[in-house]
């Protein structure tokens, strides 16, 4: 398999696009996303959608790139910090994004209104430094010598 790199810019495109949807929903008033379903289904659904994009893109990398199969989501996100794709301090921060999306699809009969409405306050800026770093990763891997 071959890196894509314009497939990759597609994906962050729409990851930044989901961001922004993120961040309008994270400025509601908590009880109104505790209380009107569909709020409360447009964050669920908006973080699940930024997560999906995140792993399907790190998924992407990591076996188009370096040849790697991830074991799970979790995975995903440990690799692409040993690659070097993402910083430490990213990939600290998206520590646990794979149980929480697992949560978010398999779990909802468990699902804390109030985790996710924790979660969605500081999602946009994971989304983002996800984001800027598999940029500058791009960057780095085009300006590098054949």
């Amino acid at each position: 398999m071959v890196l894509r790199a314009e497939l990759v810019r597609e994906r962050l495109v729409r990851l930044e696009e989901v961001v922004s949807r993120l961040e309008e929903l994270s400025r509601l008033e908590p009880q109104r996303v505790r209380q009107d379903f569909r709020d409360a289904w447009a964050v669920e659904r908006g973080l699940q959608l930024a997560a999906e994009i995140l792993f399907d893109t790190g998924n992407h990398i990591l076996s188009a790139q370096y040849g790697r199969s991830a074991q799970d989501y979790e995975d995903i996100v440990v690799q692409l910090g040993e690659a070097g794709v993402l910083t430490p301090a990213t990939r600290e921060r998206l520590k646990g994004l794979g149980g929480f999306r697992n949560v978010l699809v398999h779990g909802y009969l468990r699902l804390d209104p109030q985790r996710v409405w924790e979660y969605l306050q500081d999602a946009p800026a994971r989304f983002s430094e996800f984001g800027r770093d598999v940029r500058q990763w791009l960057a780095r891997l085009s300006a590098a010598p054949p």
